[in-house]
């Protein structure tokens, strides 16, 4: 059942992750520029966003398995749409799609996970899954770069479609239905609207919820502007680049295990703050080098290891923290955690762009002020 959660959360990481590289050359297929082309990637977060907030809710009253099937069908089909988009306008469209129907695997992945093990052992269990999806960001830019050269950038969407079909085999061979039929919330709309006033009134799972969240802006703020940085500022080809994505999801993959064994053995909230610290110091550095004409390829990678590794440590915490505070809504729980994280970084992910493709410090900026609002969030857990 795990790894058929994780390979239906793969989907996510390799949507965004996989076509990083090829964000130069969209810019010319398409006709737009930097900001255009991350519209693309707002769009399938503000996809998975809405589609989280609605699949969950229906999750705590149909059960797991049905939205998990149909909404992994529905992706297969926006994700080989996505392949022969006619333009940007176009292209975007599908993306939200794409996230809409690829976010029940995500939420309902989350809830079956809540519904099957609490406390430390589901904290546990939300490590080994993350750990095991940082492996997407380390392959999916060197894949994805390897495609690109060969058939460029819509071949991307065709090998998703490929994987996604993949995703929706193991969801109907290997996930069962983890909610029974007696613990199903019941009321139609009105029910789920009550129990979403419900999560929202726990003020701990509001605060670890935002914190989360704002930890994923830091991410996105990094994807979005990654390969401008890499290629135009640093000079990397798309190979290059690639490698560079994969060394620091090869560093993910190793954080997310440490802090999967750490557990138990140091309080979580200990572990959660030493992530904000590590995010913050981070990206305040690479804002400084940024301002001091100073980038080079080891300092930024050296300095976005620091960031990865609290972003793994404040995803595992966060998540686990929040959804314990709920576990009577596990599936709304779940659907409001990855709503507001997708709503964040879908906002932060186009604003690097603004600046211009020949300048770092708005993306750097972005993550320091994600990381401090991370700190600020966390400030909401203190119960009076």
């Amino acid at each position: 059942m795990t790894a058929a959660l994780v390979l239906l959360a793969f989907v996510t990481p390799l949507a965004t992750d996989m076509y990083l590289p090829a964000f130069p050359q969209m810019t010319g297929d398409l006709g737009t520029d930097a900001s255009g082309v991350q519209l693309t990637l707002t769009a399938f977060l503000i996809g998975m966003g809405a589609g989280q907030l609605v699949l969950g809710p229906l999750s705590d009253r149909f059960g797991r398995r049905a939205p998990i099937l149909v909404g992994t069908a529905a992706c297969v089909m926006a994700t080989a749409s996505c392949a022969i988009a006619p333009s940007l306008g176009w292209l975007v469209v599908l993306r939200f799609l794409q996230g809409f129907c690829g976010a029940a695997g995500v939420v309902v992945g989350r809830a079956v996970i809540s519904d099957v093990a609490s406390g430390e052992k589901a904290a546990r269990l939300l490590g080994v899954l993350m750990s095991l999806l940082a492996v997407a960001p380390a392959v999916a830019p060197v894949v994805g770069g390897v495609v690109i050269e060969a058939a460029g950038w819509r071949a991307v969407f065709w090998v998703l479609a490929a994987t996604t079909l993949l995703a929706l085999v193991g969801a109907a061979v290997a996930v069962p239905e983890s909610l029974p039929r007696e613990r199903r919330r019941t009321g139609g709309a009105r029910a789920t609207l009550r129990s979403v006033r419900d999560v929202l009134g726990d003020r701990p799972y509001v605060g670890y919820t935002l914190c989360f969240g704002m930890a994923l802006a830091v991410l996105f703020c990094y994807l979005g502007g990654a390969s401008f940085l890499f290629q135009n500022l640093l000079g990397l080809g798309v190979g290059e680049t690639s490698a560079a994505f994969a060394s620091v999801g090869a560093l993910s993959i190793v954080a997310g295990l440490v802090v999967t064994r750490l557990l138990g053995r140091f309080p979580s909230t200990s572990l959660l703050y030493g992530g904000l610290w590590a995010m913050l110091v981070g990206s305040a550095a690479l804002c400084v080098l940024a301002l001091a004409g100073s980038l080079s390829v080891p300092a930024v990678l050296a300095l976005v290891y620091l960031v990865f590794t609290g972003i793994s440590m404040v995803g595992i915490t966060a998540t686990a923290l929040a959804l314990e505070r709920v576990p009577h809504a596990a599936g709304t729980g779940s659907a409001l955690l990855g709503t507001v994280q997708s709503v964040l970084s879908a906002v932060a992910a186009p604003l690097v762009g603004l600046g211009g493709d020949r300048t770092a410090l708005p993306m750097f900026a972005g993550m320091a002020l994600s990381a401090g609002l991370a700190f600020l969030a966390l400030r909401l857990t203190k119960v009076s």
